[in-house]
């Protein structure tokens, strides 16, 4: 009788640990760990746009995701998602517009509004996600869609990203659609010279779009 109980414990224990080996491992990232997932309208957790695409002369945009840190007043401290029409609601100075501005230009400005209310403020911004740089890639790939530009992103990283070419592909057809204002650039993209490393086709810039044949 022990003999058998020792047996079902024996097996509770292996089913514990087969259980226990399938849960996935964490989200493991060097980026701030804010950036790392955000939270859909039905709960349902997702990997948030890398903030690796974020220099000092990022320019923020809607969509994109700020940590504001006003020292040593924590009420007026927080994380505030830019609007579509670029602003952000602050405690006691309102309405502030974020899109078109640096991090530190933000920074500034926030504290020449708070030096009515606080001595001396001293304010840092975050970008915690970057979601407002964004390029598409369509046509022959595996993925169709927007892709989080990433600083210095070429147009072979970005079909890379996109999980690489189609069976249908035509590899010596592919182009980028750039808008300049009003008018929109056609540059041609020679996919078998950036495999060989002698032309990555230059730096991709927000907007533009991947056309694969």
């Amino acid at each position: 009788m022990k003999r058998h109980n020792l047996e079902i414990l024996l097996l509770l224990l292996s089913g514990s640990l087969y259980a226990s080996a399938q849960v996935a491992p964490p989200f493991v990232t060097g980026r701030t760990p804010a950036a790392n997932k955000s939270t859909t309208g039905d709960g349902v957790a997702k990997a948030a746009a890398p903030t690796d695409v974020v220099t000092a002369d990022y320019v923020i945009g809607a969509d994109d995701t700020l940590q504001i840190t006003v020292w040593k007043e924590t009420g007026m401290s927080g994380s505030f998602l830019v609007r579509p029409d670029g602003m952000i609601s602050l405690v006691l100075i309102g309405e502030v517009r974020a899109a078109g501005k640096t991090p530190v230009q933000l920074g500034q400005q926030i504290e020449e509004s708070l030096k009515k209310y606080v001595q001396d403020p001293n304010v840092t911004v975050l970008i915690t996600a970057a979601t407002s740089h964004r390029v598409f890639v369509v046509g022959e790939v595996q993925h169709v869609g927007p892709l989080y530009l990433t600083a210095d992103m070429t147009p072979l990283q970005a079909i890379a990203s996109a999980g690489g070419l189609t069976s249908f592909a035509s590899a010596k057809h592919i182009y980028i659609l750039r808008k300049s204002g009003t008018k929109t650039q056609r540059i041609a993209f020679n996919y078998k010279n950036a495999l060989k490393g002698t032309d990555q086709g230059g730096v991709l810039l927000s907007g533009d779009t991947i056309v694969v044949p």
